[in-house]
């Protein structure tokens, strides 16, 4: 057994400058380990020799494609073996991977390869039918994982030159002008999050879950920390997992390092703590991360939970709080000790700096409050195909020195206190960007959707208070003054329509329909007053009418839907979705179920009926 002392020894001789690009550490890797998993999966093992092999020979079939340095590769896989290995031959090859969730609307998929333009398009069997048609289209099937001899393996072809400023990857986050926006994330971004990474222990002893989806910037950490550190990644099958099953693979699997949203993270602390036992690490982020939770998962982590902040234009983490329960033996910059009533987001990690800034946008030198803005290694390059966006928000560097990368800030619109020892605290936001379960939305994205319906002239979305906490979105619409809101169609039919535009945690878990949207003195939205015309208790207006319950099982069932959904009834006869569920509605509905009636039904299921 490699023991963390032998591992950190190890990490110390390679050194940080040995590679400056993902696929060159990955390589580091491989040819040190080229016997021991790399990939834990439902059809087995994958060693890094083998999954060196594999993507090598993906990334000459790449390049007798075409694709080389500077371009950009869409990847449409879900989580599994196939996808890691387009991942790593696109790299390989030059190019820039951009993960695609086929569950998306086509209109935003459209969008998002209107926006890339990608010189290929890597689709796993089964999901091409869900895809834009005429684009280049090479299919990634199950030979992949073949480790056998390509018989026009390329062989001769010169290594491709890339560096740390190269392009790694674009991924796509809400923009408020209605559209999505591509951040664009070099190799460096990366590499200084994964390579030696001093906020969590990251070696070949290690073992990494794999939750997070791949066009979801949490599931960076996931693939690449594990990966390029010699560890073990564990993927399960594709589709949500239900508590029970994210505890069973943590458990079966011997997951030592674990990643889980703030929503996630406060669910499953809830449910299934006893699965934390052979966690050593635990790392949570993307919303305020709630310090009962934490408290209570440090009485079963073996090392450490570790609060995580950071945008997507930052590489996934800009800072992190590690925090270690007291009387546990704590590595250097650990906070010993249970968080209070709030948990800081810590100190920023390894080459990345932050300045916070007062109203007129100077740096505030002290301690105190002000606009959090990035400087370092893991900044973007901006927005892809956006230069008015990326002028707006990455903004020249006032205090940088003369080693700081590209001299910019990225100004994050979050508002933040420094402490007298350093350490950030976050207060909240300066617009109306939220989270809704760990996803980044601009509100402004989602009215811009509505207000395209042909019937609706004017659109507002504001986010309230979410059963279960966190927060949901309530959309109001009204419609032209000559025909006022009988103009338009039924609240339920424009949440349908934006469910066919959006993604599942863009949809907003009602649509009230208005004669007018009331403004305040300026003419401007008056949200507040909107927020007090927001469904409250009652069922909504369904396409089905209430039917009562007709069996003690069914008035159980009931029961735990309206608890979960934060509703005074529903009926045996309701739809999830239509009632405002999701993902992580059903996933508090699936953990009371079993702990009420002890039946364990599978996330799919749910979603399926």
């Amino acid at each position: 057994m490699i023991t963390r002392e032998a591992s950190d020894a190890a990490v110390a001789a390679r050194g940080r400058g040995a590679a400056t690009t993902i696929h060159g550490l990955f390589a580091l890797q491989a040819a040190q380990r080229p016997s021991i998993p790399a990939l834990v999966h439902a059809g087995g093992e994958s060693t890094y020799g083998e999954l060196a092999r594999c993507s090598a020979r993906l990334a000459r079939r790449l390049r007798r494609r075409g694709v080389g340095r500077g371009d950009l590769v869409a990847v449409a896989a879900e989580r599994g073996p196939e996808a890691v290995v387009a991942m790593l031959a696109v790299l390989e090859a030059g190019a820039a991977y951009v993960p695609l969730d086929a569950g998306y609307p086509a209109e935003r998929l459209a969008a998002m390869l209107a926006d890339s333009r990608p010189a290929l398009l890597l689709v796993q069997e089964g999901l091409a039918a869900a895809l834009p048609s005429g684009l280049p289209v090479l299919a990634l099937d199950a030979t992949v994982l073949a480790d056998a001899a390509d018989a026009a393996d390329g062989e001769g072809l010169a290594p491709v030159p890339v560096d740390g400023d190269d392009l790694a990857y674009v991924c796509f986050t809400s923009g408020s002008t209605g559209r999505p926006k591509g951040v664009a994330v070099p190799h460096r971004g990366v590499v200084r999050l994964v390579a030696d990474p001093e906020y969590v222990h990251l070696g070949p002893e290690e073992t990494v879950l794999q939750v997070a989806p791949l066009a979801f910037d949490a599931a960076t950490f996931e693939v690449w920390g594990a990966l390029a550190n010699g560890a073990r990644l564990v993927l399960p099958p594709p589709g949500r997992l239900s508590l029970a099953e994210l505890a069973r693979w943590v458990t079966a699997s011997g997951v030592t390092t674990l990643h889980l949203t703030a929503g996630l993270f406060q669910q499953f602390v809830d449910a299934h703590p006893e699965a934390l036992a052979g966690v050593r690490q635990l790392l949570t982020g993307g919303d305020v991360v709630s310090a009962p939770h934490v408290r209570r998962a440090l009485a079963r982590v073996g090392e450490r939970v570790v609060a995580c902040y950071g945008p997507t234009e930052s590489t996934t983490f800009t800072s992190c709080h590690p925090m270690a329960a007291a009387g546990v033996g704590a590595d250097a910059g650990v906070e010993a000790g249970e968080p209070s009533d709030t948990v800081p987001i810590g100190r920023p990690i390894r080459a990345t700096r932050v300045v916070l800034l007062d109203a007129q946008g100077e740096p505030i030198e002290a301690a105190g409050e002000g606009e959090l803005a990035i400087a370092g290694e893991g900044l973007a390059r901006g927005y892809l195909g956006c230069p008015a966006a990326t002028a707006e928000r990455f903004v020249p560097d006032p205090t940088a020195a003369g080693d700081t990368v590209g001299g910019r800030l990225y100004r994050t619109g979050d508002l933040a206190r420094r402490r007298a020892d350093g350490v950030l605290e976050f207060l909240g936001r300066l617009d109306d960007q939220v989270k809704i379960r760990g996803f980044r939305v601009e509100p402004g994205e989602v009215e811009a959707v509505l207000a395209d319906h042909p019937a609706v002239a004017g659109a507002a979305v504001v986010a309230l208070p979410a059963a279960g906490g966190g927060k949901r979105l309530v959309a109001f619409a009204s419609a032209a003054p000559a025909t006022g809101a009988a103009g338009l169609p039924a609240g339920r039919e424009l949440r349908a329509w934006l469910a066919g535009r959006l993604p599942e945690y863009m949809v907003p878990a009602a649509v009230v329909v208005l004669d007018e949207l009331p403004l305040t003195a300026n003419q401007k939205v008056d949200r507040r007053a909107l927020a007090g015309r927001a469904p409250g208790a009652e069922r909504p207006e369904l396409p089905t009418p209430f039917a009562a319950p007709r069996t003690a099982a069914e008035a159980r069932v009931a029961a735990i839907y309206a608890e979960m959904l934060g509703l005074d009834e529903v009926g045996a006869d309701d739809d999830l979705f239509e009632l405002g569920g999701h993902s992580l509605a059903a996933t508090r509905i699936i953990a009371r179920l079993r702990e009420e009636t002890g039946v364990e039904l599978p996330m799919t299921l749910l979603f399926t009926h």
